[in-house]
């Protein structure tokens, strides 16, 4: 009967090759491990570069295409600044009293040009009489420019407190705005004036 028997020692060894090396691994590792997709066998994909271009080498560019380039940006920023303004031209009153002085004539406009004539009219050389016509006609546009100023910040009184009665603008920084509009050309004004000669504001 001793010869059938198989050893203890037979029966340890038969166990622990059935097995496998990937059994033992597999054994290892927990059941919530996720193998990898190198493990798997799957190459992923490289990242496309979404919208974007191979860029170009820059040119350096010449003396001349940088003068032009500059002169270009300062032409598009003189057209943006005669179109909007600046800082000081926003606002709704800002806007109001630039209206009120477009939509109408101003004697300030003539004011510079009856400067250059009394200043030509006073020289010594002058004869009397054209120095007195000058001084009479310098006088008569001082007067009339304080006179259309007065009644040009009336009305700008009058509009801002009916249309924006809350209204946190100084009204004397307003005048002083409206007032250096009216005495500059029409065609030089910026803002470019929004409304005609004459039109209801």
């Amino acid at each position: 009967m001793s010869l059938f028997r198989r050893k203890s020692t037979d029966l340890v060894e038969e166990s622990v090759t059935s097995v496998t090396t990937d059994e033992a691994s597999n054994a290892a590792r927990s059941r919530g491990y996720t193998p990898s997709k190198k493990e798997l066998g799957v190459v992923t994909p490289k990242r496309p570069t979404a919208g974007r271009r191979p860029g170009a080498p820059t040119k350096a560019l010449t003396k001349e295409e940088a003068r032009e380039q500059r002169r270009i940006a300062r032409a598009e920023a003189s057209a943006e600044f005669r179109r909007a303004g600046g800082p000081r031209d926003r606002g709704p009153e800002r806007l109001l009293a630039r209206n009120v002085v477009d939509s109408r004539r101003t004697v300030g406009t003539w004011f510079f040009g009856g400067a250059l004539i009394v200043l030509v009219g006073s020289n010594a050389a002058m004869p009397p009489i054209v120095r007195l016509i000058s001084n009479i006609l310098w006088g008569a546009l001082a007067i009339g420019v304080v006179i259309d100023s007065i009644l040009i910040s009336n009305k700008i009184k009058k509009l801002v407190r009916e249309r924006f009665p809350k209204s946190t603008e100084r009204m004397g920084s307003l005048y002083l705005y409206a007032i250096m509009r009216s005495i500059t050309f029409r065609r030089m004004r910026a803002p470019e004036p929004q409304v005609n000669i004459g039109d209801k504001i």
